[in-house]
């Protein structure tokens, strides 16, 4: 059986991905590039051992994906698996690039039949789960839900401090200023998503969010596939990850993805035309409706 890589730069996702490794075989490796408690919390996650990296403070992750890339290739690996971070999945795509891997994202389960390596994964917005399969190897982006950490902790073995890294330096680090914030700090936030037809009609669901003192969110085809809020307010394990008091979803199908980041609200309330939409599997309330018809009716309501 090929070994398994699970690459982490952060603890998020981290246990998931560690458990659908395991649906390869053979021995699953963490391989954490960050501070000792990353690697704590990778060794906690269940795999056989870990690979630590200890970066420099001023040097990020991404500067060693090309270490990533020759280690990788030298011990032969098979099969990467990688969370959702930004900088995890810069170290997966330059080791996938040194082996040949065929990259795939929105994976949920992995799997070993004869030579082949199967990956379920989401697709169309997590509409459908597609089933792929490859004889070569396999890069794959884990976009599964969390799993609760197993009791066991695996042995961290620390790399040589020597390992290279390419000159990239974190100059200056300094809060964020705009729109994130007030998403993270708010206690209510609406939040819409593909039910929302059109740029312009962010008017009427502005006007519910100025009705509850809310701020706006969305899912992350409204930021990043149409650019109608911006990025710094999409909501998901590689968007933001909030805790309000209430999160209101408008037109929000609910995919595990977009659901870990509000996996911390105190109360989550969907509004979706589609009664089997997943999002109702998560809300505390829901409504089966038209959001063009809901939304003004929970104005009036509201006001009165």
């Amino acid at each position: 059986m090929s070994a398994t890589w699970v690459l982490a730069t952060d603890a998020r996702g981290l246990v998931a991905a560690i458990a659908a490794a395991r649906g390869a075989g053979g021995k699953v490796t963490a391989v954490a590039v960050g501070p000792r408690e990353l690697a704590d919390a990778a060794a906690a996650a269940g795999p056989d051992d870990v690979q630590w990296l200890l970066p420099d403070d001023s040097v990020p992750a991404e500067a060693y994906a090309a270490w990533m890339a020759d280690a990788a290739e030298a011990a032969g690996v098979r099969i990467l698996v990688s969370t959702a971070a930004p900088a995890a999945r810069v170290l997966l795509g330059a080791a996938a690039a040194r082996l040949g891997a065929a990259v795939v994202p929105g994976a949920v389960g992995l799997a070993v039949e004869g030579d082949a390596v199967v990956v379920e994964r989401l697709a169309i917005g997590g509409a459908v789960l597609e089933t792929v399969t490859s004889l070569g190897p396999v890069a794959v982006i884990f976009a599964g839900e969390d799993v609760p950490s197993p009791e066991a902790a695996a042995p961290v073995a620390e790399l040589p401090a020597e390992v290279a890294a390419a000159d990239m330096r974190v100059e200056r680090r300094e809060p964020a200023t705009g729109g994130t914030s007030g998403v993270r700090d708010a206690a209510r936030v609406v939040s819409v998503g593909r039910g929302l037809k059109a740029r312009e009609d962010l008017a009427v669901v502005q006007g519910l969010a100025d009705t509850l003192g809310a701020e706006i969110a969305c899912s992350m085809p409204i930021a990043d596939d149409f650019g109608w809020v911006a990025k710094e307010r999409y909501i998901g394990r590689s968007g933001q990850h909030i805790a309000p008091r209430l999160y209101l979803a408008l037109g929000i199908s609910g995919t595990p993805q977009h659901m870990e980041g509000v996996r911390d609200a105190k109360v989550v309330a969907a509004v979706n035309n589609d009664p089997k939409a997943p999002v109702f599997r998560t809300a505390d309330y829901g409504i089966v409706g038209d959001l063009y018809e809901v939304v003004p009716a929970l104005i009036a309501a509201l006001k009165k």
